[in-house]
């Protein structure tokens, strides 16, 4: 407002001036051109000329806005179907993350079709046909994204991840190798492939590498890497000495985690490695102390049972009213032919908490000892448990009729 306003001042002011010059200027101007003689004022001859100059001014202009016609169409057209191509690339892209894979698929290639963002543009119509299952047209649209110079990341990406919903695990790991520095998001779908095809030890690479990069925090990733040890440590669970290996390789942290432990030392049992899976037991109860762990301390008789009697009662120290440590003393000892020493343990574990396998341990023990009433009374018990467990977990709905 205020430069109009300077305009229109300075234009008045111009006026002005130049029409007070006119009043006081008497100057003419003579044309001669015998036999012909011109005599003009200066005034008349100056607005003459101005007039002559604006009249062909405006008509180079106008024959310059017909030469250029053409071209101003052109670019005009042309922004119209920029606008276009992108108000459907937008609506493609809508359309896909609403879940209507049809029409995402429909105006992606569209835009596509239209020359709007080729490369994203293929990768959305990629990912909206793979939602319809059509996975012939979703490796078209691959295709042609990368013939169009789409980023490769974006494309690697979004193939591996689309061939880890078919379960192509193997294709999408050869895949992710196509990327000369694979950043989060591919190691992201690496691991979920690497689980996938049970290849535990490059979990474990990659766990620890998300980590770093803050994609898991500690007790995600401590999860992570638990799984991924106790299905290496049960994979290796046919040969003694690879498993033994594979423990020992372990770090010392891993080895003290009680499920980790509790995994090696059922593995190590069924080789019939007793003494191994002893000691696994006893370091990982003196790091951290759990009673599903003791409970497995009797499974395995072989090593010395005096020696595991007197690690036992000394955890019983500490722990006086668990009921596992009580009933693994009870089998100890009765496994040493500690008859009254098992009968008492036994039966303080039942007086901490009554257990299927305390009531089911005592009902031998009692076997043995000839006390055949005692022990169908305890056997009974026993099963009344079971029963009452075996409810609670099917909700008293019988699956096999009898």
């Amino acid at each position: 407002m205020l430069r109009a306003l300077i305009w229109i001042v300075t234009i008045v002011a111009i006026a002005v001036g130049l029409t007070l010059l006119a009043r006081h200027s008497a100057g003419y101007v003579l044309f001669v051109s015998p036999p012909y003689r011109i005599e003009l004022s200066l005034n008349l001859l100056l607005l003459l000329l101005a007039a002559s100059f604006l009249g062909f001014y405006f008509v180079v202009r106008m024959v310059a806005a017909t030469l250029h016609l053409p071209r101003q169409v052109r670019e005009y057209r042309a922004a119209r179907r920029r606008r276009k191509a992108r108000a459907i690339f937008a609506s493609a892209l809508q359309e896909y993350l609403a879940g209507r894979y049809a029409r995402a698929e429909k105006a992606a290639q569209r835009a596509l079709e239209m020359g709007e963002q080729p490369g994203l543009s293929a990768v959305v119509a990629a990912r909206a046909a793979h939602g319809l299952r059509a996975y012939d047209r979703r490796d078209d649209y691959l295709a042609r994204a990368a013939a169009a110079g789409a980023d490769e990341p974006m494309r690697v990406v979004t193939l591996a991840e689309l061939l880890l919903g078919q379960h192509r695990f193997e294709e999408a790991l050869e895949a992710l190798r196509r990327l000369a520095r694979p950043h989060t998001a591919a190691l992201r779908l690496e691991l979920k492939a690497q689980e996938a095809l049970r290849n535990w030890d490059q979990m474990l690479v990659l766990v620890n590498e998300l980590q770093r990069r803050k994609v898991f925090d500690a007790d995600q990733a401590a999860q992570i890497r638990r799984v991924a040890l106790i299905e290496n440590l049960r994979r290796k669970a046919l040969d003694i000495a690879a498993l033994e290996e594979a423990w020992h390789k372990m770090p010392a942290k891993e080895r003290a985690d009680k499920e980790v432990a509790a995994a090696a030392a059922h593995c190590f049992i069924a080789l019939g490695g007793c003494v191994q899976a002893h000691r696994i037991i006893e370091e990982a109860l003196e790091s951290n102390w759990d009673s599903d762990l003791v409970a497995l301390y009797a499974e395995c008789d072989g090593g010395d049972t005096l020696r595991r009697i007197e690690r036992a009662e000394g955890w019983l120290k500490s722990y006086p009213r668990d009921a596992a440590l009580l009933l693994t003393l009870g089998r100890l000892c009765g496994t040493q032919q500690l008859w009254g020493k098992a009968q008492s343990y036994l039966e303080a574990s039942i007086a901490v908490d009554p257990t299927y396998s305390a009531h089911l341990a005592l009902a031998r023990l009692h076997e043995t000892l000839g006390n055949t009433e005692v022990a169908r009374n305890h056997q009974r018990k026993s099963l009344d448990l079971a029963l009452s467990q075996l409810k609670a977990v099917t909700g008293g709905h019988r699956r096999i009729p009898l």
